[in-house]
């Protein structure tokens, strides 16, 4: 049973000015999150409301929340390291 992938605007325009090859790796680590959720190397972001999550692709960082009753993952943000987290 896998879950169900969503973009926030945010990342959804982060996806349209990107490089293709940086896109096609982002999406490979995305859709893997349908399946497993906590893959290896995820980390909690501490300090924030929600519960988010992140893993790391390269320089780029996929902040993503779980939302397990409706089997749901919202992704929140994706940048580069020294923006994402703003």
């Amino acid at each position: 049973m896998s879950f169900e992938i969503q973009l926030s605007s945010r990342a959804y325009k982060f996806f349209k000015k990107i490089p293709r090859d940086v896109y096609i790796r982002l999406i490979n680590e995305i859709e893997g999150l349908a399946e497993n959720p906590f893959p290896p190397g995820v980390k909690r972001i501490l300090g924030r409301e929600e519960k988010l999550f992140r893993i790391r692709v390269g320089d780029y960082r996929i902040l993503y929340e779980i939302f397990p009753d409706r089997m749901v993952i919202l992704i929140v943000n994706i940048d580069k390291r020294s923006r994402v987290y703003r």
